[in-house]
């Protein structure tokens, strides 16, 4: 379990910092949430959130047993 929630936190830190990047300094485009239309006008927020939820998992990995 701890194993899973560190995968899903990673792919998560990097597609958030993938949309900030992007919404930022608008460099490559690579992520899923520039990709999916119900993100559209939103996709700065989605990717901090995304980030935010990607430390949670991390946090939710590390005191979860071996």
């Amino acid at each position: 379990m701890k194993g899973l929630l560190q995968f899903l936190g990673a792919i998560l830190l990097f597609q958030g910092v993938g949309a900030v990047v992007y919404e930022l300094f608008h460099w490559v485009r690579w992520g899923f949430i520039q990709r999916l239309s119900f993100f559209d006008g939103w996709e700065l927020y989605a990717g901090i959130s995304a980030i935010a939820l990607s430390v949670a998992l991390f946090a939710a990995a590390e005191s979860a047993k071996s």
